[in-house]
């Protein structure tokens, strides 16, 4: 029941948090043609004929988009509706110059560039350790120091945290240094070796700003970022200002559906920011060198070139810095040819993509106020106008690249099931991760699928090794990349801030120990009174063995603790998957020691197994055919070998491992 009710939550939850959702629409290739012109009057009839449509389609009940070229905002454009109709109130339409959109982790933009401009300031170094900033002491594993470059770059190797991630107002956010020194992650990897994505490194890095200016950080960050950008709008207030409140966009499931209410995020850097279209487009000139009104700017254009290159080589990544790679902050892709710079947002309700060609001097930013009527829907929505935006402004030139000669044996070799670098390894949430496993299929001609990478409809991308352990799409442009040690693969880059790790072989086998044993389990607990139906129909008096009595009801308590540990996990699996409220302590442990009592159950199990296989019990049982016999043994040992196979999930797994900071 454990891993089912884990499994079932996943099924049926929201998606997650910025960045942990895998199944994405692909870059589709386009056929060369000529770029339509960058415009104001193009670009907004490009966005009206594309978004109304998709938002109906897709069950989104508002949208915002900006698009900038050249330092200047070309399209400022707002859709839907940012507070559905009541029973005493008309729709509010979606004002653009006014209405406030959360924007996410796109946040984290803004941290890394309060960062950048102390490195300008020659306040912090990228590589000093970063414990030379910090009042506190840093747990980590690894001799290798954590530094701001491993921060900026989810490289830090710090195990994910969920617990107190989102929390719905009027809960405030906890003071930042309490964030990042109570209860820190545990290091799992060595710094600057693994991409793997962080809110609690975004949260470090903030800190550390907060450290060297000696103001909070949300502070410095309005004065010399929003502010100095133009921002107007924007803000870290959590929960809102009432004049501020005013113009929020209500945030839904879908559209039709209950308000959701506004989120806290903590640590507040790494997802808090609160603002309209028109910020968010100031603040993409911004990053592209344009001054503000006042002609102030954030960073000095060597301080910019620095911050949006790839921030880390082969010597650190291995192969993996042949696929998609992270800068100072920004998460780089390749589109038809063109350096592409990006982040995405995604709260429960909210879900939002900021994207800029620093080469081309153009960006594109969107926001939704829903998640949608499919899972992927908010995907599909800023897939289709990034990718859009992009085929239509900046098309494909180049020729797509041939399969290399040894894509059959690398694909072979890659093929596998993997765990993700994002996950959590001291706590309960262990199995969480375990169950998100990912499978990665070669056929005999080296093409390989992977099964979290795919379309709208649900079918796994397929790619071809374009370079030594690097493939492409076919017909698109996603690249993966893998680390090997000789032929072996060791680490598989999907996603500048995301890596893909083999299973090992006890971790593989989780979900079918699990489903096995529940399943004997199941059958056990149906053939308890069937067979006192049984012996009732056939006035057979009860077996006087009492000890056979103790060991079988210890064995059916065992079962039914099972049976109600169910819910309990269920609770806090829905709560991890959907970012709601963390549950209560008091559930976790429930669900823990309930657990524990169902895992004992081995004891008596495997000790009626070894009495049916003696023989032991009473005279009656003794006189029973060998063919009854035989199925009580079996019976017995399956039920045996069933407890075993629980205790064998709850270990792996870690359901009882007693930190509750997840």
């Amino acid at each position: 029941m454990l891993a089912l009710a884990v499994a079932g939550a996943i099924a049926c939850g929201a998606a997650p948090a910025a960045g942990s959702a895998l199944a994405v629409e692909p870059a589709e290739a386009t056929p060369q043609s000529a770029a339509a012109s960058l415009t104001s009057q193009d670009t907004n009839a490009w966005l009206d004929g594309m978004l109304p449509a998709a938002l109906e389609r897709e069950g989104i009940a508002g949208a915002v988009v900006s698009v900038v070229s050249g330092g200047e905002i070309l399209a400022e454009r707002g859709y839907g509706v940012s507070k559905a109709a009541t029973g005493t109130a008309e729709p509010t339409t979606v004002d653009v110059d006014r209405t406030l959109f959360r924007i996410g982790s796109v946040s984290k933009l803004i941290t890394a560039t309060a960062v950048m401009q102390q490195v300008e300031a020659g306040a912090v170094d990228l590589d000093e350790p970063v414990q030379s900033y910090l009042d506190f002491t840093l747990p980590v594993t690894f001799d290798t120091p954590v530094t701001l470059r491993h921060l900026l770059t989810h490289t830090a190797g710090f195990e994910d945290q969920l617990g107190g991630l989102i929390a719905s107002a009027p809960a405030v956010p906890k003071p930042l240094r309490d964030t990042v020194s109570i209860d820190p992650p545990v290091q799992l990897f060595e710094p600057g070796t693994t991409p793997s994505y962080s809110n609690y490194s975004n949260g470090l890095a903030a800190y550390v700003v907060e450290r060297v200016t000696g103001r909070p950080f949300e502070e410095y960050a309005t004065e010399h970022i929003l502010e100095a950008a133009d921002m107007d709008g924007a803000t870290y207030e959590q929960p809102l200002s009432p004049e501020r409140q005013q113009d929020m966009s209500a945030g839904y499931r879908f559209a039709g559906s209950p308000e959701v209410p506004f989120e806290v995020v903590s640590p507040s850097p790494a997802g808090a920011v609160t603002g309209t279209a028109g910020d968010l487009a100031n603040f993409m000139n911004a990053q592209l060198g344009h001054p503000a009104a006042d002609g102030r700017t954030l960073l000095a254009p060597e301080t910019l070139d620095e911050m949006h290159a790839p921030a880390l080589g082969e010597e650190q990544l291995g192969n993996l810095a042949n696929g998609p790679q992270m800068t100072l902050g920004f998460f780089e892709r390749d589109r038809n040819g063109h350096r592409v710079l990006s982040h995405a947002g995604d709260l429960t309700a909210f879900h939002a993509q900021l994207e800029i060609y620093p080469d081309d001097d153009a960006g594109i930013f969107i926001s939704l106020n829903s998640t949608g009527v499919n899972g992927d829907s908010t995907t599909a929505i800023r897939d289709a106008i990034t990718t859009g935006f992009a085929d239509r402004y900046f098309p494909e030139d180049r020729t797509a690249p041939g399969a290399v000669e040894t894509a059959a044996d690398h694909g072979a070799a890659l093929a596998g099931t993997y765990q993700l670098s994002r996950r959590g390894e001291s706590t309960f949430v262990r199995l969480f991760y375990i169950l998100s496993s990912v499978e990665v299929t070669a056929e005999q001609d080296g093409v390989v699928t992977i099964s979290a990478i795919t379309d709208s409809a649900g079918t796994p991308l397929r790619f071809t090794e374009v370079e030594p352990w690097v493939w492409q799409e076919i017909g698109g442009q996603r690249r993966v990349a893998a680390a090997t040690d000789g032929d072996v693969v060791t680490a598989v880059g999907f996603d500048p801030a995301f890596t893909m790790q083999p299973m090992p072989t006890e971790r593989a086998l989780v979900p079918t120990v699990a489903a096995l044993s529940l399943i004997a389990l199941v059958l056990s607990l149906i053939a308890w009174p069937l067979g006192a139906l049984r012996r009732a129909g056939r006035d057979q008096p009860i077996p006087s063995d009492r000890r056979g009595r103790v060991l079988t009801w210890w064995t059916r308590g065992s079962i039914l603790a099972l049976i109600a540990a169910a819910p309990f996990w269920a609770v806090v699996a829905q709560a991890l998957i959907s970012d709601g409220p963390a549950p209560s302590a008091i559930v976790i442990r429930i669900a823990q020691i309930l657990t524990a009592v169902a895992v004992l159950g081995c004891v008596p199990s495997a000790w009626r197994a070894i009495r049916a296989a003696r023989g032991a019990g009473s005279l009656e049982d003794r006189r029973h055919r060998r063919t009854s016999i035989l199925l009580r043994v079996t019976g017995a040992t399956l039920v045996s070998l069933a407890f075993i196979g629980l205790g064998f999930v709850a270990i792996v797994g870690g359901l009882l491992l007693p930190d509750l900071s997840y």
